[in-house]
């Protein structure tokens, strides 16, 4: 092992969300960001997931770094539960370190945590690893690629990044830096796959403008803009349509009041004085003179834009002259409880402007031809399609061999399969664990297959107690059992079917005699097979067993 370079990933590959990569070189690791997912439908009860990072177990001790390359949730979300067990430095730049600390102080760890600021053209020595950062476009500001010497050969791992050649900040791609790279010779790329299913360029955030200004034109009343709270530069470009148009700004949700505040104070977002008003002022100003930015573009059930749209929320009553942008683009999974969110916006009579009715969200990741201008610029000997589900990993594999990479040297892989290069040869090896770690309230891990099981059950079908009084004495029934049902039938209507069950657990225990050992699962399965007949549902069966 100590002649080759294992690359691991942790999460984000098969999977849009919880990035994390492992580089490791003997008795060194080095880690690339430290993501979180959204749930998807059918995780009921989850409010995200963070990558299984079992494998740094025991290895902590030679974890040499923690490097974040941007500040999303998606590459930054899961920092407070990795360093909950691994105390390793964190390097980040100015921005994306300001929207970690926001997450440790959350979660009180921020005065634990070793956090180093560095910037594009800065590069640290982390055991035999040599980072370069260079500057990338995306959707926020501060990204970095990284240029990683091994003693095996150059990495290069792109973060997430389009060809933006009029950013929002003004700061256009490292052309030259890329350029250079390739004249050093590349093993191994890894590089960002999200839009691979997508011809063309990806649009420039700049688009944006002129969409918010008819927006904002047309407009009678409030405008209320939601947004990822991570999305600084988009928090700019909606004040600064808000100054254009003579409208005061205010914020709600508390991950992007600590955001904006956050921002401000390090000088990636500008506001001018007296444009930003306080959330409880909202009312006191006429409605076509007031901008509200808000969470929840994905759905999620607790956010602002959610409460909202089923008039739940502390403040913000939605009404008919409202308008209502959501800018922002539908994570894969999301697409239901987006929807239901548009509808219910619509159903309170607002307009609601979204994607696909105008630009008022542009992606931040690279399509096929800014995938095509990389592999021309860096030439790589090997090429690892990262960020994706498998079918964006698929067909990111199938434009590096339109560019001239062959298949042998394209690898796609899922999270936890261990890549190895030797400089000479690169090859799949063994998987390690690399699945989900639900985060459901303040429980980590503590949910798994078996409880998620249940939930999906309860769900669909509801659950039925049975309570059984039985004589201590003589071990028979004292009385008739009683049947309490939740989400399976309503007890009025469903009298007969009750009186049938009590019959049947009343035979049961006829038929059990003295002993109590398996009525429990007796009980379970005379009255599924009851419940079966009758209604073709499964509810889930809970006996209660009391001496009396």
């Amino acid at each position: 092992m100590a002649n080759k370079l294992r690359i691991i990933p942790l999460g984000g590959l098969g999977e849009v969300g919880k990035n994390m990569m492992v580089l490791e070189y003997g008795k060194n690791i080095i880690l690339i960001d430290a993501g979180i997912m959204f749930p998807e439908n059918d995780m009921l009860g989850i409010d995200f997931i963070i990558p299984d990072f079992n494998y740094l177990m025991d290895k902590k001790d030679i974890v040499r770094g923690i490097i974040l390359t941007h500040g999303h949730e998606d590459h930054v979300g899961a920092l407070p539960y990795v360093l909950q067990e691994i105390k390793a430095p964190i390097y980040a730049t100015k921005l994306t370190r300001g929207l970690a600390e926001v997450k440790l102080k959350e979660n009180h760890l921020l005065d634990e945590a070793e956090l180093n600021t560095i910037q594009a053209g800065d590069n640290i020595a982390l055991g035999p690893f040599r980072i370069e950062f260079f500057h990338v476009c995306h959707s926020i500001p501060d990204g970095v690629g990284l240029a990683i010497e091994t003693p095996v050969g150059l990495v290069v791992h792109s973060g997430d990044f389009k060809f933006d050649y009029t950013p929002v900040d003004g700061k256009p791609p490292d052309f030259a830096k890329l350029a250079e790279l390739e004249g050093r010779g590349i093993l191994v790329l890894l590089s960002d796959s999200t839009n691979a299913e997508r011809p063309g360029f990806t649009s420039s955030e700049r688009v944006i403008d002129d969409a918010f200004d008819q927006v904002f034109q047309k407009a009678k009343g409030r405008i209320i803009v939601g947004t990822f709270a991570s999305l600084i530069s988009r928090i700019q470009q909606v004040v600064n349509a808000a100054v254009r148009h003579e409208r005061k700004v205010a914020i709600t949700g508390y991950s992007m009041v600590e955001n904006v505040r956050m921002a401000q104070e390090l000088g990636y977002l500008s506001i001018p004085p007296g444009v930003l008003i306080n959330s409880d002022d909202i009312d006191k100003l006429p409605r076509h003179k007031v901008v509200i930015i808000a969470t929840g573009t994905q759905g999620e059930p607790s956010s602002a834009l959610a409460r909202m749209s089923i008039g739940r929320h502390r403040r913000i009553k939605v009404v008919s002259d409202d308008t209502i942008v959501i800018s922002a683009h539908a994570i894969p999974g999301n697409e239901e409880m987006i929807n239901r969110t548009i509808n219910r916006l619509f159903q309170q009579g607002a307009d609601v402007v979204y994607e696909k009715i105008a630009p008022v969200h542009v992606s931040g990741h690279g399509s096929q031809e800014d995938q095509k201008l990389l592999f021309s610029l860096t030439k790589p000997k090997y090429f690892v399609p990262i960020h994706g589900e498998l079918r964006h990993l698929t067909m990111h594999a199938r434009t590096a061999q339109e560019m001239g990479i062959p298949a042998s040297n394209t690898l796609v892989v899922e999270n936890g399969y261990i890549l190895e290069f030797d400089g000479e040869s690169g090859q799949i090896g063994e998987r390690v664990p690399g699945g989900y770690v639900y985060v459901d309230g303040s429980g980590v891990g503590d949910v798994g297959p078996a409880v998620m099981r249940d939930r999906e059950i309860l769900a669909s079908a509801g659950f039925v107690v049975a309570v059984i009084r039985l004589d201590e004495k003589t071990g028979q029934a004292a009385g008739r059992p009683e049947i309490i049902s939740r989400g399976f039938v309503y007890m009025r209507d469903s009298a007969e079917l009750i009186e049938r069950a009590q019959d049947k657990l009343l035979e049961v225990l006829e038929k059990s005699g003295r002993g109590r050992a398996g009525i429990g699962d007796k009980v379970r399965d005379e009255l599924g097979k009851l419940f079966y007949e009758e209604t073709k549902r499964r509810p889930m069966i809970m006996p209660v067993i009391l001496e009396v």
